[in-house]
């Protein structure tokens, strides 16, 4: 199966990244500003994106030494079944983010897609932890028509 790999670099606190990636507040703050949920392990999260619908995932793991965990349980069919996996480390002034979206049934279009706009995101996250300022949904880059 294949997945969408990515890593990013944060100059920020591991900490900060942490609470970035494993809290709805911390959430809204780069990805989508609708985000709500309970953040523990077998809560549920919801990420809306206005007209083109969103995601639910459920929390399989939170642990503050650097690794979430979500598994999406609603939203677009390529996503149902999949895993979101979050890896913190620190590597000098960087707390580096190693991003996985795993089990993906097949390379369509639509990952390709997914596979940019996760990008995009974890720019939005990495200004979010430096600065405080990301860009999440719905002020966030447009990369096509699917948005």
């Amino acid at each position: 199966m294949p997945d969408i790999l990515h890593r990013v670099g944060a100059v920020a606190p591991l900490d900060d990244v942490y609470r970035a990636i494993a809290t709805p507040e911390g959430i809204a703050g780069w990805w989508t500003t609708d985000t709500t949920g309970k953040s523990e392990v077998g809560g549920r999260l919801a990420f809306r994106f206005g007209d083109v619908g969103g995601f639910d995932m459920e929390i399989l793991e939170l642990d503050p030494v650097g690794r979430v965990r979500w598994r999406v349980t609603g939203g677009p069919a390529e996503w149902i079944g999949t895993e979101i996996d979050w890896s913190l480390s620190r590597r000098d002034a960087y707390t580096i983010v190693l991003f996985k979206h795993e089990g993906w049934r097949e390379p369509v279009e639509f990952m390709h897609h997914c596979s940019t706009k996760w990008a995009t995101f974890l720019m939005s996250l990495k200004d979010f932890v430096e600065t405080g300022h990301g860009r999440p949904a719905p002020d966030d880059v447009r990369i096509s028509d699917w948005h």
